[in-house]
This record gives structure tokens, C-alpha cells and sequence, in this order.
């Protein structure tokens, strides 16, 4: 309606979602090391009580811009043809914004390999990886849009475990074909943790943090 007032988005009321991004927000830049104990109790109380977007953000404005990282495009990566990881009693993990090569090499003895997809940069449709499981273990963390084929596995006195099925209504961005083999070994396929409630969210009963993500405009 002409004339009428349009209220500044700091005046807009904040939702639980919206106190529940910031409250993880905090406790990662605490975990970092940018705000001390104190800090943190001082402004965690004030976030779970927030009723607008503007003392919401207030309580970030000296730290650094927080929420996923960015989006590397298709022309800025060049993913490698092949890549390998090879542990023995030692532990592997490729996690956050890591390319998606062509193919993958996994060979675990008795240590364990970790590929988390997340947030994993795949300008790649697909992704072949040739597995080697002996008394090690193998785990992948794919979301909702990547697609796991074990069935291809020889599978010894291990096991394969398939614990995160594609949705029927959903797009896939990534599809990954797992062949080799697992001798007392295991090859796991899982969905992402949903992340853990701070402290005064378990205190105060609140539900778990959805995953950081920017505030809305």
C-alpha cells in the first residue's frame, strides 16, 4: 500500500532457527579462539533471547563472516584424474572444500580412511573408487544429492554398509561407484552428524542447531 512503512530488517522478529544459527555461530568462533569463556556465557544468552534480527547480528559484528564455504566453480578447479590414499596403522580424511578427483585409490591395511562429501568441491559428475579394505576401515560422508554403488565390492570377512539411500525426489549431483575388495575390513556409506547443541542449548532443552548458514536479507 503506498505510504505505507516498511519496518528495517534489523526490527524483523528473529525465529528459534534464526537464535539457533547464531548459538553455533558463537561456538565455533569460541572454539577458534576469538572469544573467550566469558564471552561466549555473555553472549549466548543474549542470542537465546533475541527477539530481532538486529540484536542477533550485533552479537557477530567482530567476527569474521561465518556460514559454508564458498563455492568453487567448474573454471576455477581442475580436479586430478587420480589421486591415492594408502594408510597403514594411521588415519586419512579429506574433508571441507576438497576437489573430487576422476578416480580414487583407497588402500587401508589396518588404519582407517575418512571421505567426507559435504562440502567437498565436485565438478565431476562421477567418481570411481577402487578399494582396498584388509583390516582397516573405509567410511564415506555423503549429503542428501550424492549416490554410493557398493554392490560391486567383494566383500571377504568384512562388511559393506550402505546407510545413507538416495531420496527418490532428489537431484543427483554426484554419483560414486565403489569397486575392490574387504578382508576383515569395512566400507561404510552414512549420512552427515546433524550438529551437536552448545551446552545452554542442552541446559535450556533446546532443539539441535541446524547447519551454520547466513542470516536471511
Amino acid at each position: 500500500m503506498s505510504g505505507e512503512l516498511v519496518p528495517d530488517r534489523g526490527e524483523l522478529r528473529a525465529s528459534h532457527e534464526d537464535r539457533d544459527q547464531v548459538v553455533e555461530l558463537l561456538r565455533v568462533a569460541a572454539g577458534d579462539g576469538r572469544l573467550t569463556a566469558e564471552e561466549l556465557d555473555e553472549r549466548l544468552g543474549v542470542a537465546l533471547t533475541a527477539r530481532t534480527y538486529g540484536e542477533l547480528e550485533v552479537l557477530l559484528t567482530d567476527l569474521p563472516a561465518a556460514g559454508p564455504a564458498p563455492v568453487v566453480g567448474a573454471a576455477a578447479v581442475t580436479p586430478k584424474e587420480m589421486s591415492r590414499i594408502a594408510v597403514d596403522s594411521g588415519s586419512a580424511k579429506r574433508d571441507g572444500a576438497w576437489v573430487v578427483p576422476r578416480r580414487l585409490e583407497v588402500e587401508a591395511r589396518s588404519g582407517s580412511v575418512v571421505l567426507d562429501f559435504t562440502r567437498a568441491v565436485m565438478v565431476l559428475p562421477t567418481l570411481e573408487i577402487d578399494a582396498s579394505v584388509r583390516s582397516g576401515s573405509l567410511t564415506l560422508v555423503v549429503p542428501p544429492d550424492v549416490f554410493v554403488d557398493v554392490d560391486e565390492v567383494e566383500v571377504g570377512s568384512g562388511s559393506v554398509r550402505n546407510r545413507a539411500p538416495l531420496a527418490s525426489a532428489t537431484e543427483v549431483r554426484l554419483r560414486v561407484q565403489v569397486t575392490g575388495s574387504v578382508h576383515s575390513g569395512s566400507i561404510t556409506v552414512r549420512p552427515p552428524r546433524p550438529p551437536r547443541r552448545s551446552f545452554v542449548q542442552w541446559l535450556l532443552r533446546r532443539p539441535r542447531p541446524v547447519p551454520a548458514k547466513a542470516l536471511p536479507r
